[in-house]
């Protein structure tokens, strides 16, 4: 099966994570992805620990099926490589700080000049204009920045470092390949292509929806543990196993918490929690707290509660619900040493079926220069 982007070239000088992953969901949907590398060193990731086999874990995960081009973008000749790539692609993506790309004559204008229907997506932390555009930043900055940080604190009310990367996938890579299939599609219609600016901390506030529609519409900014998803209710709490795990319970609808209380043995007193939230809220950590994770798995089995055991990646990895799913089923590697492809989410039917690999350094040079 060839994936419903067969026939899409792509022109990829983005490295580490939000423009690699970006244009690995547009390979894995049969876009045929060049990765244009520095000579010697190639995308960073390329160093990264662990190691499978000649490249890295996260450079294998992230760059598979992809063709890999070595080019000094600074060296005289570059053009000459580049434009014919150009002419033919009909995505381009970077990642740059802002300027970079019109320093080195590949800005929107130059390159919209050789082929007017390309889509030119820069994906940046805060854009290109404004006080912060070229201000040098990480994930950790760009969530500590939209309050998203604030929102997730602890229990004692200092925040918690996120082990997900929100802003790099989720601010970054995700609007950046909505925005790509938006404006090819908009070119089929207009026979143009445009310039599109992904600003991964601008989309990290579509994930705190709630929190700005209740401060923005009412005043009420959200506090911690205050609330109905921070921690106010009993409801939508983590509570601690007789084997030192923890409970993820969320049975927010009336008729998940009828089921929950039944089943936990709640005392009838305790259930309306809009009384006493906080005594409903320690009757269940006691109860929870009472019996192992084995035998509250169990029992969440034949419940309707929306209740989960909290699990390692180890763990998930592992589950045969997933496995089952087929998300492991492909891999990547470097053609010696494999390992199970990232699952990304695109439907199946639309994915290309080949199998593939990461690239290796400059693999497709001499290819793109003959």
């Amino acid at each position: 099966m060839p994936g419903a982007l067969a026939g899409t070239r792509v022109l990829d000088f983005s490295t580490l994570l939000p423009g690699p992953l970006a244009t690995l969901l547009l390979a894995e949907a049969g876009a045929t992805v060049t990765k244009i590398e520095r000579p010697g060193a190639g995308d960073e990731m390329r160093s990264y620990e662990p190691r499978l086999g000649s490249t890295s874990v996260n450079f294998a995960l992230l760059n598979r099926g992809k063709r890999s081009v070595e080019l000094d973008l600074k060296a005289a000749g570059a053009d000459a490589v580049l434009e014919p790539l150009i002419a033919e692609s009909d995505v381009l993506v970077e990642q740059f700080r802002p300027g970079v790309m019109d320093r080195l004559g590949l800005g929107y204008d130059e390159v919209a000049a050789i082929n007017p229907r390309i889509v030119y997506c820069s994906i940046t932390g805060y854009g290109s204009d404004g006080p912060r555009a070229r201000v040098a930043a990480h994930d950790l900055n760009y969530v500590a920045e939209t309050g998203l940080l604030d929102a997730i604190a602890g229990a004692n009310g200092e925040p918690v470092l996120p082990h997900v990367l929100v802003a790099d996938i989720g601010g970054g890579a995700y609007p950046a390949v909505m925005n790509i299939l938006l404006a090819l599609v908009e070119r089929e219609r207009t026979g143009r292509g445009r310039r599109l600016e992904i600003a991964m901390t601008d989309n990290v506030f579509t994930w705190m929806y709630w929190q700005f529609g209740n401060g923005l519409a009412t005043g009420a900014w959200p506090h911690r543990g205050a609330e109905l998803l921070t921690g106010g209710s009993p409801r939508y709490r983590l509570y601690r196993t007789a084997d030192a795990r923890h409970v993820a319970a969320a049975p927010l609808e009336q008729r998940f918490w009828v089921n929950f209380c039944e089943l936990i043995g709640l005392p009838q007193e305790l259930r309306d929690d809009d009384r006493d939230p906080a005594a409903t809220a320690a009757a269940v950590a006691e109860l929870i707290g009472a019996r192992t994770s084995p035998e509250w798995e169990a029992a969440f089995a034949t419940a309707d509660v929306c209740c989960s055991i909290v699990r390692s990646a180890e763990d998930a990895a592992r589950d045969p619900a997933f496995r089952e799913r087929g998300l492991f089923d492909q891999t990547t590697g470097d053609g010696d040493e494999t390992m199970p492809a990232l699952p990304v989410p695109i439907e199946p039917g639309l994915r290309s079926q080949a199998e593939a690999r990461a690239p290796r350094l400059g693999e497709h040079t001499r290819r793109v220069e003959a």
